[in-house]
């Protein structure tokens, strides 16, 4: 029942025997649950460390459990403030990574200056991409915006990926949840998991990044531009911000293999609240569809659904709603 809020089965279970019996000590807990006495005593030292036991005042050197209602919302605190922290490393990690292309924006094309190279024209993108890639020798981690990518994208790539991962390298890479609308992108990623590489998908996504053995990174100059071209690093202070950031955007992402629930307990997809949230910063519908991944007339036609469902006859009425509904 508690997993969610990360406190594994046998942690449960001591806390659940504390509950019932607040006298018990370590032998009487491994017989009343029928475990081993180091997961119990590795069960106590959670529980001490998570709040939800403290020192008795009846039982002297014993414990008391510190009440449900108390204790989980404890939990439900410290899981609030991590995220915070989680939210402000990913925005810090971006900053930083925007002020380094800037920085290394003015760089002659196609020259490598201090461990820094602009590349400029798709040619010159691919054949720096296929060096880094015939170079990996552990781990390649990539995010990839956009929505499906085009036919000619996928048939680069595919040679490029297919020879990594039979050398053994591990692959992870995050999609938009849009490809998974996308027949041809979908059976492209399911035939990346099936060889062996690890494929997740996200509603929004930031600026495409590929990271080569962690110590080579390649990011566009600008992403709202392909034409001005690429930057390729080797610079160790950048490089450990896109790792960081490519963490970040990891750990909120949904494996493929595992459906992303269609709707949550407002009844919205991930998309629509996405999609909601674009249009309430002030974003265009084109530019929201393009953060989503999606077309124009997909973003209209949500949209549309949406304005429906909160019998709105306005987008500002719509906003309104949506904002009285907790769904904003």
């Amino acid at each position: 029942m508690f997993e969610t809020l990360g406190l594994e089965s046998h942690v449960e279970a001591v806390y659940r025997g504390m509950l019932a019996e607040p006298s018990y000590g370590v032998a009487e807990l491994c017989a009343h649950l029928g475990l081993e006495e180091s997961a119990v005593r590795e069960g106590l030292d959670q529980l001490v460390d998570l709040g939800l036991l403290r020192d008795s005042r009846e039982y002297s050197g014993g414990l008391r459990p510190v009440s449900p209602q108390l204790g989980l919302e404890l939990i439900l605190r410290r899981q609030e403030e991590e995220l915070a922290r989680r939210q402000q490393q990913l925005a810090e990690s971006r900053a930083a990574a925007a002020a380094a292309v800037a920085e290394y924006a003015s760089l002659r094309p196609n020259t490598e200056v201090d461990g820094a190279e602009r590349l400029v024209g798709l040619d010159a993108i691919q054949n720096r991409l296929e060096v880094l890639a015939a170079e990996l020798a552990s781990e390649c981690m990539s995010i990839i915006p956009g929505g499906p990518q085009s036919a000619a994208s996928r048939q680069a790539s595919r040679p490029l990926d297919a020879d990594a991962l039979r050398r053994g390298v591990r692959m992870k890479t995050v999609y938009q949840d849009s490809v998974r609308n996308d027949p041809d992108m979908l059976a492209y990623a399911r035939w990346l998991t099936e060889e062996g590489a690890q494929v997740r998908t996200s509603p929004v996504l930031p600026s495409r990044l590929l990271i080569f053995d962690r110590t080579v990174a390649v990011v566009p100059i600008d992403p709202e531009n392909s034409r001005a071209g690429a930057l390729c690093t080797r610079s160790p202070g950048i490089v450990a911000s896109l790792i960081s950031l490519f963490k970040q955007t990891w750990h909120s992402a949904v494996p493929l293999g595992a459906d992303r629930p269609r709707q949550d307990e407002r009844g919205l997809s991930a998309q629509e609240q996405e999609l909601l949230k674009l249009l309430a910063s002030g974003l265009t519908d084109e530019a929201a569809g393009k953060r989503l991944g999606v077309s124009l007339r997909t973003v209209r036609r949500q949209m549309a659904a949406l304005m429906e469902r909160l019998n709105a006859t306005s987008r500002f009425e719509a906003g309104l709603k949506a904002a009285q509904r907790g769904w904003l």
